[in-house]
């Protein structure tokens, strides 16, 4: 077991996003957490980086409850890509994925062969290698993307969390980033709109509604026509695709 989420409640005010979530995650899995918006997806993903604590429940990572754990041992271990990571100075893309060694590194140490290492082998994973000197202002939304997600591969970590990381990418560079994630030796957890790009790459599903998970297990299991409708509210038709044995959802018009 890499990560676990232990009866998770979490409140802003009176009001309740998460509600006895409990769930966990074998090390070197991805793990694709799906949902209508306001199921609580990001709020959840918060809480596994350790950037929210829960009012009651536990996430543990490695048989070790995360709010015992300082935050620089976090740090090493988990990367989280947030929906909308921004980055105010107008720093040159290798400048943002060197951000990703912070880490791994004290006052007192200088910048390693293993640091340049880690930052090419980033950059070079997400496409980004052509544009390495590039200013930040004038990258596209999806070159942001990829920069956010090459810095948090440079942080070498153990687990890999993602919130919508598709999003700004055309379809080339969606393909891509979910076989780069699904070929990481990595726990990986990220939260998806596309069912198709869930169900083609994503070991286990978790079907979040209102702050509770509804279902879980493969993407045979949990994508049915009856939780479609439940949950999406879409009427579609779900098939075995002959091109790589996963289901495939077809929406009806």
């Amino acid at each position: 077991m890499s990560i676990k989420a232990d009866n998770i409640i979490w409140k802003i005010g009176a009001r309740t996003i998460l509600d006895g979530v409990s769930f966990e995650v074998p090390a070197g899995k991805m793990l694709g957490l799906l949902g209508p918006n306001g199921s609580g997806k990001t709020s959840l993903l918060r809480l596994l980086a350790g950037l929210k604590r829960p009012n009651s429940g536990r996430i543990i990572l490695e048989q070790k409850d995360l709010r015992q754990m300082p935050r620089r041992s976090i740090a090493k271990r988990i990367a989280f890509v947030e929906q909308h990571s921004t980055t105010d100075a107008n720093l040159k893309v290798i400048d943002v994925v060197k951000l990703g060694r912070f880490p791994h590194r004290s006052m007192f140490s200088g910048w390693t062969s293993a640091d340049d290492e880690a930052v090419e082998n980033a950059l070079e994973r997400t496409g980004m290698m052509g544009k390495r000197n590039d200013r930040w202002q004038s990258l596209s939304g999806g070159e942001k993307q990829r920069t956010h997600i090459a810095r948090a591969l440079a942080q070498a970590p153990k687990e890999l969390i993602l919130d919508e990381p598709t999003n700004h990418l055309d379809i080339q560079h969606q393909i891509s980033l979910m076989r780069l994630v699904a070929g990481l030796p990595v726990t990986s957890i990220i939260a998806l709109h596309d069912l198709n790009h869930a169900a083609m790459f994503c070991d286990r599903l978790i079907i979040m509604q209102q702050g509770k998970i509804v279902a879980t297990g493969t993407p045979q299991d949990v994508l049915t026509e009856d939780l479609l409708s439940d949950v999406f509210a879409v009427e579609a038709r779900v098939e075995t695709s002959r091109h790589h044995g996963r289901p495939h959802v077809h929406y009806l018009r």
